[in-house]
């Protein structure tokens, strides 16, 4: 008897390759849905949901010559339009968002400051079809430039906001974590008609990029001064500068920090006659503030004008790594036994306006 197997007239079964085929389209079906799983985990990280936005809380985009840039607005419960508030911008640093799930938001808690002090809060948000992991491009030259780039982008949100919600002017300060605060340094060189003041937390220079980790000496911090210098034009003025930095911060280390210090201190010598001579009188403390329980220790030191105004302040806080220091932030980037940093701004914006 012949077996079916055998039997010429027995349908046979496919196997090797037909086989094979058969599931390429279930195989390509199954991964176009995990992207698309995934585009839509990005998007909403990345753009946001309604349920994301908080109470005072608002999506913009910008529009500009030097592209679009999407943001979110926080308005403190006595924004009326009747008084022209302060605003503080907060540029998160990579791997990081101000829009959507908002991470920067957690991070500073700059909100609840704001609903107590009354200030409006900007947070723009970096996306990924610009930088991969989300990092603001402050050590891209063609980022640190007037009327270009991520300045030009984020000058424009400033003036948006200003106008939308009848913000003051002259209080619009700007700060910064890891790349965004170099990116808030662009800013205050580039567009210091803006900005009253600015913030770095684990931040550097002005043009960092040009500087040699292994001979940073090569290029000292009066040369990346003078092309800051540059960078403002007939709008040169001295924009005091907060600086933030941890000793244990293996990411931007205190070098870094130091010398964003000596550079925004030769910026302002540059500003007052276009010479490094110390025509300033400048006079520099600092104060070291020993640890307490939970608490870390830090110097806080000042670079002040002969007419007492403000050039460079700085904490440099002991056993900090790359972090946003403060009790209440949450987040991969927060170290709650720091000084508190989002205080520490809007306290140093409160007493330096805008020059009328």
């Amino acid at each position: 008897m012949t077996s079916p197997l055998s039997s010429p007239n027995a349908e046979s079964k496919p196997t090797g390759p037909r086989r094979r085929r058969r599931w390429l389209p279930i195989a390509a079906g199954v991964l176009a849905t995990l992207v698309a799983v995934a585009g839509l985990g990005i998007g909403a990280l990345q753009l946001g949901l309604p349920w994301q936005l908080g109470e005072g809380d608002r999506n913009h985009v910008y529009e500009g010559d030097a592209g679009s840039q999407r943001y979110q607005v926080h308005l403190p419960p006595r924004y009326d339009e009747t008084v022209r508030l302060p605003v503080v911008m907060a540029i998160h640093g990579c791997g990081m968002t101000g829009y959507g799930w908002n991470s920067m938001k957690a991070t500073t808690q700059f909100n609840r400051l704001a609903d107590r002090e009354g200030f409006i809060v900007v947070y723009p948000t970096q996306l990924i079809s610009r930088n991969v992991i989300a990092c603001w491009n402050s050590a891209d030259p063609r980022h640190q430039q007037r009327r270009a780039g991520e300045p030009a982008l984020l000058a424009g949100v400033a003036r948006q906001v200003v106008e939308k919600y009848h913000a003051d002017p002259a209080q619009v300060h700007v700060a910064g974590a890891s790349s965004g605060a170099g990116t808030a340094v662009i800013l205050a060189a580039t567009y210091p008609d803006v900005f009253a003041t600015a913030t770095s937390v684990a931040g550097g220079e002005y043009g960092l990029n040009q500087v040699d980790p292994d001979n940073p000496d090569a290029t000292p911090p009066l040369e990346t001064a003078r092309q800051a210098w540059a960078q403002m034009g007939e709008r040169a003025r001295r924009v005091p500068l907060l600086v933030v930095q941890g000793e244990q911060d293996d990411v931007v280390p205190t070098l870094v920090a130091t010398r964003l210090v000596a550079q925004w201190t030769a910026v302002g010598d540059l500003v007052d006659d276009g010479l490094p001579n110390d025509s300033l009188g400048l006079t520099e403390k600092t104060v070291s503030v020993p640890a307490a329980a939970g608490r870390h220790a830090y110097a806080h030191s000042t670079v002040t004008a002969a007419d007492g105004s403000s050039i460079v302040e700085s904490y440099v806080v002991q056993d900090m790594g790359h972090a946003w220091p403060g009790p209440d932030g949450d987040g991969r980037y927060t170290d709650h036994a720091g000084p508190d940093a989002t205080a520490l701004v809007w306290e140093f914006a409160k007493r330096h306006p805008m020059p009328q």
